[in-house]
């Protein structure tokens, strides 16, 4: 039975939370560790825990919005997301500017590092739980993201990926090209893979 004492700390952090934000609630430092070796919260590593009895979805997700508020879902993962590919990535894909530190993840987490000059272009934000928030590439980003790293993530996701953005109600190709120039390498193909397309 969940003591009235475990329901107020437990809204007092939240479904994840810290180490840190455990202490500044009140909750003494045995106690979390009481909680942990109980398997009452579980650990996500590096101070990072959840309730056991969480019902959070994304999980990982919510581990990498905590590690850093940099982190945008790109390629494989945010076309998954996006609709754009069929298939369930193993892994998932976080961008991160580059020469920005690398955060260890216990998430099966695959880190690309992007241009920083570029990394906002397409950027947005998603809500995966009711207080955590995290980047993902629009659907043109992802498409010209996957089209010039084909070679890195494979000329058939490339390809599956910019027919289905095709197929998608309010395409602009214009746009995708316009949006494509300031990527290197990046317009030439996609021109090119359009003309055959369309």
């Amino acid at each position: 039975m969940v003591s009235p004492q475990h329901t107020s700390w437990r809204r007092a952090v939240g479904e994840v939370f810290t180490f840190g934000e455990a202490r500044s609630a009140g909750i003494p430092q045995r106690v979390i560790y009481q909680l942990r070796d109980s398997g009452d919260i579980i650990s996500l590593g590096s101070g990072l825990y959840r309730w056991e009895d969480s019902r959070l979805r994304d999980i990982d997700l919510i581990e990498v919005a905590e590690r850093t508020p940099h982190a945008t879902m790109c390629l494989e993962t945010a076309l998954a997301r996006h609709g754009l590919i069929d298939s369930i990535p193993t892994a998932i894909d976080m961008a991160l500017p580059r020469g920005l530190h690398r955060p260890r993840f216990t998430a099966p987490v695959r880190l690309h590092a992007f241009d920083a000059k570029t990394f906002e272009i397409g950027r947005e934000m998603v809500r995966i739980s009711p207080s955590h928030r995290l980047g993902i590439y629009s659907p043109e980003r992802c498409v010209i993201d996957v089209v010039r790293l084909r070679h890195a993530e494979g000329q058939e996701l490339a390809w599956e990926a910019l027919r289905a953005w095709i197929a998608t109600r309010g395409r602009n190709p214009a746009a995708l090209l316009a949006l494509a120039t300031k990527f290197h390498g990046a317009q030439k193909p996609l021109r090119l893979a359009l003309q055959i397309l369309l």
